[in-house]
């Protein structure tokens, strides 16, 4: 297994098709097997916090490793920027306001269950298993052939007797590990989905990190960057509703990032879990060589949502802003012949694709109900990619969680706040950091009303 290195910089690279990458034609010669899946799946883990990201101080060489030889989606979002709802998108494909999971309590139907992709790939025959946090629901689904999910709440738990303790990253690596030992060698191909609670902050008063003691020196003597937009100024430019204490987003950046010192300490935790789970790849890929299903195995890595880290004033996700909504997401296929491998995609994926995605991998249809695009099909040139995309966060509501709607383009982003109707603007292209808000601006008064009608249509069109 590779070690722990600084990742020191991002070679650009120039988005490139790939060609017959997945083309039912070429399936006999180049893909005699349906391939096993491993989909990976980071709890709060934002966009850039990735060495091939771009980030020159978190250290992902294991990640990078594997981006660097698939698929890089440079450009990833979510629908919506909460664990639940964003997973529950990502079993079903489909946008919250069709799947209709709003909260932490609320299953699937059995109907619905049934039509999520890891159903419909266990009824074509793959072993189904998940290990770590599910986040859907408070009842496990019935539908993996093998399921451990963790203690959500915790980063340390029991480990056999004398009060040992296993952090949670290592107790879901092991898991995966008896998974890939029991299924691996199967004439039937498997899925596996790993749910890793980090680096989500465990929750408390104050919030906090815990971290593996093997990374709890990580990262020291270094500065953490402060983000320009953790200037106060930006965040006493929120409205009034918004603008409280009240705010989950403000109330978890008093007891995490409040203070310089807890900023510094605090960043690096958050990177420090990060790495733990990077560690945890490197075992998962040195597993699966030892088993001898390397070269037939595809993994799929993302995560639930981004993060803010002091932006804005905030932590935490929920809102439109960029550092909330934008996550990493690569896809590695080894059966890629050598020429195909190691692109970046600039096209705008998102948590809904990773369904008929993945489906596509194992040669099955989407069901007509899922709203996602197939990854394949638009890095292949055979569907154009997206060009907007509705956001919907309507969990808990004011004070604590203001609900906001809006629309997602790559130039621009409307963003509502339905409670309150206040409205923002941002020019991705001229303003990345969302310092502005042009809702106001008569000189910007024909792209609001352009973003207006767009809200308007794809609201009605996602249900």
């Amino acid at each position: 297994m590779m070690k722990p290195r600084l990742f020191t910089g991002f070679a650009a690279a120039v988005l490139v098709i790939l060609a017959g990458a997945a083309r039912g034609e070429d399936a006999p010669s180049a893909r005699p097997e349906r391939p096993n899946i491993v989909f990976i799946l980071t709890d709060d883990q934002r966009w850039d916090a990735l060495g091939v990201m771009g980030n020159p101080i978190v250290q992902t060489p294991n990640l990078d490793a594997l981006a660097k030889k698939g698929v890089l989606f440079r450009n990833a979002r979510v629908t919506t920027s909460i664990c639940c709802v964003s997973r529950a998108s990502l079993l079903s494909g489909q946008y919250e306001s069709r799947h209709k999971i709003n909260d932490f309590a609320t299953n699937f139907s059995e109907a619905a269950l049934a039509q999520t992709y890891p159903a419909l790939l266990k009824q074509a025959g793959y072993h189904v298993g998940f290990v770590g946090k599910l986040g859907v629901g408070n009842r496990p689904p019935q539908i993996f052939d093998c399921m451990e999910v963790g203690q959500e709440e915790h980063y340390f738990l029991p480990d056999g007797e004398g009060g040992k303790k296993i952090h949670h990253t290592d107790l879901v690596a092991r898991q995966a590990g008896e998974f890939l030992d029991r299924f691996a060698t199967q004439p039937e191909p498997f899925f596996l989905s790993i749910g890793f609670k980090a680096p989500h902050e465990l929750d408390g008063e104050p919030p906090r990190y815990p971290v593996q003691e093997r990374f709890a020196k990580l990262y020291e003597g270094m500065t953490m960057p402060v983000p320009e937009t953790a200037d106060p100024k930006y965040w006493d430019r929120f409205p009034d509703f918004f603008r409280t204490d009240k705010n989950l987003a403000r109330k978890r950046w008093q007891g995490l990032f409040g203070t310089p010192e807890l900023f510094q300490e605090n960043v690096k935790n958050y990177y420090r879990l990060i790495t733990g789970v990077d560690d945890a790849v490197g075992h998962l890929m040195e597993r699966l060589e030892k088993l001898g299903v390397a070269q037939n195995t595809v993994i799929v890595f993302m995560g639930d949502n981004g993060f803010f880290l002091g932006e804005h004033g905030m932590e935490g996700k929920w809102y439109g802003n960029e550092e909330s909504i934008r996550v990493p997401m690569f896809l590695y296929d080894p059966r890629l012949p050598q020429e195909q491998r190691g692109k970046v995609s600039d096209t705008m994926a998102l948590n809904i694709d990773i369904a008929p995605t993945v489906l596509h991998l194992a040669g099955l249809a989407a069901p007509e109900a899922m709203q996602g695009y197939d990854l394949y099909e638009v890095v292949n040139g055979k569907r154009e990619p997206r060009q907007v995309f509705f956001y919907e966060h309507t969990y808990l509501g004011s004070p604590q969680l203001p609900k906001v709607e809006g629309v997602v383009r790559p130039d621009l982003k409307y963003m509502k706040y339905i409670e309150h109707d206040y409205e923002q603007l941002y020019d991705l292209k001229n303003d990345p950091h969302e310092t502005t808000n042009l809702s106001t601006d008569p000189a910007h008064a024909a792209e609001l009303t352009d973003m207006r009608r767009q809200y308007a249509e794809l609201k009605a069109a996602v249900k």
